[in-house]
């Protein structure tokens, strides 16, 4: 059963499924679908073209589905998409897309969304993310699955993030961030691969020994860029965990941390 708070403000139009909860003082527009057994705390705004999976756990004073902070936006009908299982904690802030892109920001399942986290327009966040508290997201940032954000992380408008990187507390990202590698600063700087987190994940030693390799190819070696990814691609028939890197490395449009 459906409960929502008699000081909710839930719009006729808006389409909630089977034991979902809205929390007092929030306001759910026109345009919203949310899924089953999804709860929306206190205080909370969804808007826009919002469609929201089930399982959700949406916390306190978070608003969601505000038109893009781009001054090109001119009221176009653009869609702010999340999936299931997700946990979006306090006082985060996504915004729907522009037509300049796909015209939709879109995040996955099962992530850990933490308090104060901006997401902006079209941006694509995978799935079994962690934003750390104040990870800040700008515009046409896609986020790969099992990707780790420390605190403060502030990333730039079109940058790429791989599969299974982490970024340490109060890092600013320029250049995209391949998969696997760990970075750090202000003015970053690649730190290893994110061998513990493989490890968690059920990689096995014979491929996290192939992924260190691929990093000192890489960050190490001496060898241009394209010199490091033919190599690289070289050992992925052997370690087929290898085949995210090289992809990553070839569609690299602003360049990766060096």
């Amino acid at each position: 059963m459906t409960q929502i708070h008699p000081t909710a403000v839930v719009s006729p139009g808006a389409r909630l499924g089977d034991k979902v909860s809205i929390g007092p003082y929030s306001v759910i527009g026109e345009n919203v679908v949310i899924g089953d057994n999804t709860s929306v705390g206190s205080h909370t705004v969804i808007e826009g073209h919002t469609e929201i999976g089930r399982d959700n756990q949406i916390h306190h004073f978070c608003a969601l589905g505000g038109i893009p902070q781009d001054k090109k936006y001119d009221g176009e009908p653009t869609k702010l998409v999340i999936g299931d299982r997700n946990t979006i904690r306090e006082f985060c802030s996504f915004h729907t897309g522009t037509i300049q892109d796909a015209g939709e920001t879109r995040i996955g399942n099962d992530n850990w969304i933490m308090g104060y986290v901006h997401i902006a327009h079209d941006c694509v966040v995978g799935n079994h993310t962690i934003f750390a508290s104040n990870a800040q997201i700008a515009g046409h940032v896609h986020v790969e699955d099992w990707v780790i954000l420390g605190g403060m992380t502030g990333v730039h408008q079109f940058v790429h993030i791989g599969a299974h990187a982490m970024t340490g507390g109060g890092t600013i990202l320029f250049q995209d961030l391949p998969p696997y590698v760990m970075a750090v600063g202000n003015n970053p700087a690649p730190k290893g691969i994110n061998s513990e987190g493989l490890k968690r994940r059920g990689f096995s030693p014979e491929s996290v020994m192939a992924i260190k390799r691929a990093y000192r190819t890489l960050y190490r070696s001496g060898l241009t860029l394209e010199e490091a990814r033919d190599k690289i691609a070289a050992e992925a028939g052997a370690h087929p965990e290898l085949a995210v890197l090289v992809d990553f490395l070839a569609q690299s449009k602003r360049g990766i941390l060096r």
